[in-house]
């Protein structure tokens, strides 16, 4: 199927403004540019954005893996939480690189009923990212379209950018990458069967499956929240390779206070709201055990002071 054709099964009923990327996060700086998207629709228009499932690169440069801030429903909640009216989920394809920014302009013009396109402070739409602002401008006044730039947020002097989020998690600052998300980070998937050691050191964890992409913190101990049937428990998650152990295999390991019961093969997230330690290897058992005790405790002290930024499943609460 064409771009032009997967375009026009979201045809809009109203005229929209729109704007178009990964948007990755939808962090503080996507919300930013949203802001404006929203404030300049309204009241004739429908706020529209376009996304794209996957980052560009994983075409331009095949056998590229990169990793996500949410998955693509995850994604596509969050722009509607945000107050964008239509959204549009598409994949970044081979075909669609190949889109000239004239057809691109033309094709928004008329299948998306576009009336004002909203660009951020790196965009460039078309084959070889032709359409700049100049030129998208050049391209609204011969098809009756606006075209606005949206200058970067900046926290302390720094650009809220994915890339920024993403590295702050990968060094386990998940506190540093929830004030540029505007949220905690969370990760989701099923529960699996693992080893089952940790219930023998008296610590019983969920083995998460996580959805494939996904980013994951750094290796280390986290104070976090667990969803799951409806409810949010305390929580402290272990991402790493259990050196103690002598393992290799890299897994994200919860446990959930003050439960007990069977949660093989229920959905769960876990929500990331500050690190608690780095991985350690320990000499024997017993120290492990003190410090796994100490890390719980810890957590405890963590969430009685955080704030969860994570809602409720709907109807399971």
């Amino acid at each position: 199927m064409s771009f032009s054709q997967r375009l026009a099964g979201f045809t809009p009923e109203k005229d929209t403004v729109l704007t178009v990327g990964v948007f990755d996060g939808v962090h503080l700086g996507h919300r930013h540019l949203l802001g404006h998207l929203i404030d300049w629709a309204s009241p004739a228009c429908a706020p529209a954005v376009i996304t794209f499932s996957n980052r560009p690169v994983t075409v331009f440069r095949p056998g590229t893996f990169p990793s996500y801030l949410t998955t693509p429903e995850h994604k596509v909640d969050l722009l509607r939480e945000a107050g964008v009216e239509l959204v549009v989920p598409l994949e970044f394809t081979q075909e669609l690189s190949q889109v000239s920014a004239r057809q691109f302009a033309e094709l928004l013009n008329g299948t998306m009923r576009m009336k004002g396109l909203v660009l951020g402070p790196d965009s460039a739409l078309g084959q070889g990212r032709e359409g700049d602002l100049a030129y998208m401008q050049a391209e609204g006044e011969r098809l009756g379209f606006w075209v606005r730039s949206v200058p970067p947020l900046e926290i302390n002097g720094q650009p809220v950018k994915s890339r920024v989020v993403r590295e702050a998690l990968v060094a386990g600052d998940v506190a540093g990458g929830a004030r540029l998300l505007g949220r905690n980070h969370s990760l989701s998937g099923k529960v699996v069967v693992g080893d089952q050691r940790g219930r023998t050191l008296g610590f019983p964890t969920a083995n998460i499956d996580v959805y494939p992409g996904l980013l994951w913190p750094g290796d280390g101990i986290y104070a976090t929240w667990a969803y799951f049937g409806g409810e949010r428990h305390l929580s402290a998650t272990s991402i790493g390779v259990r050196p103690t152990f002598g393992l290799t295999q890299r897994l994200v390991e919860v446990y959930v206070m003050d439960f007990s019961g069977d949660l093989y093969g229920q959905p769960m997230s876990v929500e990331f709201v500050e690190k608690v330690r780095n991985q350690e290897t320990f000499a024997d058992i017993d120290a492990l055990i003190a410090r796994i005790e100490q890390d719980v405790a810890d957590s405890r002290v963590v969430l009685a002071q955080a704030t969860p930024t994570s809602p409720l499943p709907q109807g399971e609460a």
